[in-house]
């Protein structure tokens, strides 16, 4: 059976498992015992969608993705939407400025000709990330993605955004992924030469670029150690999150890739953007636009990526840093959705594993092997050297009560939510779904045994006055008021049907949580919980 530690952390068997996804119920990793928040609208994002509903990408009101604070102030905060612009907003008036607009594509005004962002799947303008020194330096990180056989120039249009010098703007060749090219991820550091203005004046130049299997999983949540100061060793440097690019559920070669030490893809990256940071304690990298710090775990060994952090992952799409450790929040395929502490040189096991079970070759989940190791794989052949996998602190089924797709989480660190301290917070998107777990339960948990995880628990809402169960019927709501005309909401899921509430979170500088939705296009603050 299925009993509690004395820490609460729920301790299971492989055997337990099977027996859940026979039955298809929600195992008891979720707690009865409930949490509710308050909601509170912060701002509605511009309407970037189409009211009609059609389409993965035009049927969402605004592909919001991300809401940042500038750093060294509270006036302002930044918020992208993946089709294509990146806003400044204004906290005091709810002003929208457009900082940056990466749609280019088809006579559009924006920088980039070859942006892919029609079929959604996480294209577009995807994250931005500040440099940790940016009120000094005006540096900020940016992701997009593009599709390499659009017909047109690949280099940033500049003519409707005049104060962007772009005369020594160069590309770069995009690091190889084996089998075909669908599209390619592009990282690229600005610096704005003036940063108390709405308007951006200054340079870009591209660090990274690289190829992908499909039009899912690409390149994730950009992310600096918080608490890195000057001097530090770990000061600017850089972590990406890097998806598989969809090729770890492929039944051909390119399923390895994930595994494959000689990829970037299906990883997690450790880079120094600035080639004058770390000197010391780093060498530059191939391209000669980055810095890869020695430490990195893979950077003696022959053939491998030397960027490579940690690896075996689908799709670790958010990252962020609780009490000095990384945490990565990573879709899973059909059975499992995760919550991952990343640790040094890490194999978290995708495509040999999903969740804290073994993928089979069709895709299907069973029991661990009695011998749980996987063979470490550089190139096409497979080498003598065998590693333990790494397993989730958290998991949820795609089962009724769980989820189609993990959102972003956090532990919250602000103050206007006492009853929140504590607690890592995070979200599925289809569904909606809040839980939350005690952040010392998720530490416990990571102690190499696949089985234990820490106990979820289930997060209500209490939005303009009414309960609601999950971010579904809220979504609902307010798509419906700004006149959204799907009668289910745009898209759909296993688990949700019909539908999609396309619920993540976000923070401020100050520690305080956000949720926003591209399907209504609305953020809003968590003012209070009890």
């Amino acid at each position: 059976m299925i009993v509690d530690r004395p820490s609460s952390i729920v301790h299971r068997r492989s055997s337990i498992v099977l027996v859940v996804a026979v039955c298809g119920l929600l195992p008891a990793v979720v707690s009865a015992q409930q949490l509710t928040i308050e909601l509170q609208d912060f701002v509605t994002m511009p309407m970037t969608g189409r009211l009609d509903g059609t389409g993965q990408t035009d049927g969402m009101l605004s592909r919001v993705n991300g809401l940042r604070e500038e750093p060294g102030g509270a006036r302002r905060v930044f918020i992208n939407d993946m089709n294509g612009p990146l806003y400044i907003v204004d906290k005091a008036t709810k002003k929208f400025t457009t900082y940056l607009d990466f749609n280019g594509r088809d006579a559009r005004a924006g920088l980039f000709h070859r942006l892919t962002y029609e079929a959604g799947y996480g294209t577009g303008f995807a994250h931005f990330q500040f440099d940790p020194d940016y009120a000094r330096n005006g540096r900020f990180y940016t992701v997009h993605i593009e599709n390499p056989e659009i017909q047109a120039s690949n280099l940033p249009d500049n003519t409707n955004i005049p104060g962007f010098k772009t005369a020594d703007y160069t590309t770069t060749a995009a690091i190889a992924t084996p089998g075909p090219l669908f599209q390619e991820a592009v990282l690229v550091e600005w610096t704005d030469a003036n940063i108390k203005n709405d308007t951006f004046e200054g340079t870009a130049r591209e660090l990274m670029r690289v190829q992908l299997n499909a039009r899912i999983h690409p390149m994730g949540e950009i992310a600096f150690n918080p608490n890195a100061r000057r001097g530090d060793p770990e000061w600017r440097v850089m972590y990406i999150g890097m998806g598989d690019g969809g090729a770890g559920e492929a039944r051909t070669m390119i399923r390895q890739n994930p595994q494959r030490l000689d990829t970037l893809v299906g990883k997690i990256l450790r880079i120094i953007p600035d080639l004058s940071e770390q000197t010391a304690t780093s060498t530059i990298s191939e391209n000669g636009r980055y810095r890869v710090p020695k430490d990195n775990p893979f950077v003696s060994t022959p053939g491998a990526r030397k960027e490579i952090w940690a690896y075996g992952l689908r799709n670790p799409h958010r990252l962020n840093w609780a009490e000095g450790r990384l945490i990565a929040t990573s879709i899973g395929l059909r059975t499992w959705e995760t919550v991952n502490i990343i640790k040094k040189g890490a194999n978290y096991g995708y495509s040999q594993r999903e969740g804290n079970e073994l993928l089979q070759a069709d895709n299907t989940t069973t029991r661990l092997p009695d011998v749980d190791k996987i063979a470490t794989q550089i190139g096409d052949e497979v080498t003598d050297a065998v590693v333990v996998p790494t397993y989730p602190v958290v998991e949820y089924p795609h089962k009724p009560g769980g989820g189609d797709a993990i959102g972003s989480g956090y532990l919250y660190n602000g103050k206007a939510v006492p009853a929140l301290r504590g607690k890592y917070v995070f979200t599925d998107l289809s569904t909606g779904r809040i839980w939350w777990v005690d952040f010392k339960e998720m530490l416990a948990a990571d102690d190499g045994d696949p089985n234990t995880l820490a106990k979820m628990h289930e997060v209500k809402i209490l939005w303009n006055g009414q309960s609601h169960d999950t971010m579904f019927t809220v979504t609902m709501a307010a798509y419906k008021a700004r006149g959204g005309q799907d009668p289910d909401l745009p898209g759909r899921g296993a688990v949700s049907g019909a539908g999609r509430a396309d619920a993540r979170l976000s923070v401020d500088a100050a520690g305080e949580l956000y949720l926003f939705s591209k399907t209504d296009g609305v953020i809003r603050a968590i003012v209070g919980a009890k």
